[in-house]
């Protein structure tokens, strides 16, 4: 029986090779704007509570170019209400600071304005947020009460079969397994404070 000699040419798989342009899209560029307090707050809240970073947002909402063009539309029909705006930089991609300024051009639209109203886009994320929030709050008390509840069976094993007993060591176990899931909870808890008072 011969051998079928193996042809690497026909089994060669093609795949398509980036282009500069689409490795300069991705190029982290900073930008200045100038925005609402409640904006900036708005962004580091959701980047903060939901751990993820702020460039990843900014590429999220203004390369939603439907929505950007719905956004640039409505900027244009009313008059964009003046508020005390502070100037805050950002990191994002080329790409969507490219995308920004040709939204901005083609609909006469303030790239602030632009900023500012895709930022309103994540107050019903952070509304569910609060409330999970609130949710958050009972459970880490309810996980307290159990943790207090387990060590004192603890105490009560440690003091009846001592330490040296494979049951203590089960139960020591799960408590202290217990114990930090209760402290990982805690910190996030605590780490959400900061979507109470928006």
């Amino acid at each position: 029986m011969k051998k079928k000699k193996y042809d690497d040419e026909t089994d060669e798989i093609l795949i398509p090779l980036p282009s500069s342009l689409d490795l300069k899209g991705k190029q982290s560029v900073r930008a200045t704007f100038k925005l609402s307090e409640r904006a900036i707050d708005a962004i580091s809240i959701v980047a903060v509570h939901l751990g993820i970073k702020q460039k990843s947002l900014f590429d999220h909402l203004i390369e939603d170019v439907q929505s950007m063009n719905l956004i640039a539309r409505k900027i244009r029909r009313e008059k964009t209400e003046s508020m005390n705006r502070v100037q805050k930089t950002y990191v994002l991609s080329r790409r969507s600071l490219n995308a920004l300024c040709r939204i901005s051009e083609d609909f006469d639209a303030p790239r602030d304005a632009l900023v500012e109203y895709s930022i309103q886009r994540l107050l019903p994320i952070i509304a569910r947020e609060r409330e999970k929030h609130q949710i958050r709050k009972k459970i880490l008390a309810d996980m307290e009460q159990h943790l207090r509840h387990g060590e004192k069976i603890l105490d009560k094993s440690r003091a009846q079969l001592g330490e040296d007993d494979p049951v203590f060591s089960q139960l020591e176990n799960a408590i202290k397994g217990c114990r930090n899931t209760y402290n990982a909870v805690h910190d996030f808890v605590e780490k959400g404070k900061i979507i109470e008072d928006f």
